[in-house]
């Protein structure tokens, strides 16, 4: 159990829950999280933002019940955290590009923070429907930040320019980026968003199809090579 140290509304639907305690995690990593007691079922699971001494971060979008009633926890409020989860992102050098789109953001902060004094080049591409967010704070983290609000970002991406490309959001954008990818040797790698329940591969709930069959993207995700995913 921990204490929330602040949970604020950064538009209409999209938060940011500070949580105080020590706490690990590598780049595209997930905890699940849960603030009360028997309704909803089920915590939710949600990629870390950020990490620093004294406090985890997660960004939020409201789109269901239990991310409502997590939007309604204020300071001061306990919170369960389980985790972390999942295998995330590779630890890699070169050149390399985070895209992210909507709620798909929230795993590349961390990422960038990680990685900026790791690699050759790191910029950052970050798509927004209505109203761009938290750009001062990735524009910390990239050599190059580039925005779009309400057009593709993917527009705006020349894969040819990376050695890796680590993606999060909906699955049209990081389908797009894997089929941009032709005869080079880019490695593309996407975070996939499902629905969870236990976040340890028990309860199967989250299973994905991929190259190599069946997996449970909680445990053998949520980060995968873009052409084990999406693919013919």
């Amino acid at each position: 159990m921990a204490k929330i140290i602040g949970n604020e509304a950064l538009s209409e639907d999209i938060y940011i829950i500070i949580i105080e305690g020590k706490f690990s995690g590598e780049i595209g990593q997930f905890y699940m999280l849960r603030g009360w007691e028997e309704y909803p079922l089920l915590s939710r699971p949600l990629s870390i933002y950020d990490i620093n001494d004294g406090n985890i971060s997660f960004l939020y979008k409201v789109i269901g019940k239990g991310t409502k009633r997590l939007s309604e926890l204020k300071e001061g409020d306990n919170i369960n955290l389980q985790g972390p989860y999942g295998n995330g992102f590779p630890k890699v050098d070169g050149k390399v590009a985070l895209v992210g789109g909507g709620i798909g953001i929230a795993p590349l902060l961390y990422t960038g923070k990680i990685l900026e004094d790791k690699v050759d080049k790191l910029d950052i591409y970050l798509g927004f429907r209505e109203e761009a967010i938290l750009t001062d704070e990735y524009r910390k983290y990239s050599d190059e930040l580039y925005l779009s609000i309400g057009s593709n970002i993917t527009d705006q991406l020349d894969i040819n320019k990376y050695d890796y490309i680590f993606t999060c959001g909906p699955e049209p954008m990081m389908k797009k980026i894997v089929d941009m990818k032709s005869d080079n040797n880019t490695k593309i790698y996407v975070s996939l968003e499902k629905h969870m329940a236990c976040g340890i591969g028990a309860c199967l709930v989250c299973s994905c199809e991929t190259k190599k069959g069946m997996t449970r993207v909680c445990k053998d995700g949520p980060v995968y090579l873009g052409e084990e995913v999406f693919y013919e």
